[in-house]
């Protein structure tokens, strides 16, 4: 598996509309939009940073993952995503070394990127996102 860099923190917010202020007013960030993914009942809003993004995250609807999060841990960092040549082999490289997936197979993200989660019992206790654009 070969990791190219870190693709954006994911952050999981009440209200893109009320968080985006921080990231554009105060840090100076651009806000590059926001995307719905309905599959996953979240709204994305990228703002990159260098080669990197932030990834503000908004649950429409009240069982959707985000939503949940922020009702166990509270709005913040939620995952961090890893940009990788290739989603498939990393996939099964992982579960060879007998990482805990919560995909099994790739799915798709925000701007039709190929995405794949960790389970955080095998990461000490971090979500983290495979994405392969």
């Amino acid at each position: 598996m070969k990791i190219l860099k870190i693709d954006h923190l994911g952050i999981a917010v009440n209200s893109i509309e009320d968080g985006k202020s921080f990231w554009t007013d105060v840090l100076g960030l651009n806000f590059q939009g926001s995307e719905t993914v309905t599959e996953q009942k979240v709204t994305t809003a990228f703002f990159p940073v260098g080669e990197s993004e932030v990834e503000l995250l908004e649950s429409t609807a009240p069982d959707g993952p985000i939503a949940r999060y922020i009702e166990k841990k509270g709005q913040g960092i939620q995952h961090i995503a890893f940009r990788v040549d290739n989603i498939e082999n990393a996939l099964a490289e992982l579960k060879e070394k007998g990482i805990q997936l919560i995909d099994e197979k790739p799915r798709i993200g925000a701007g039709g990127a190929k995405i794949a989660f960790l389970h955080p019992k095998a990461t000490s206790g971090v979500l983290v996102e495979l994405c392969e654009r």
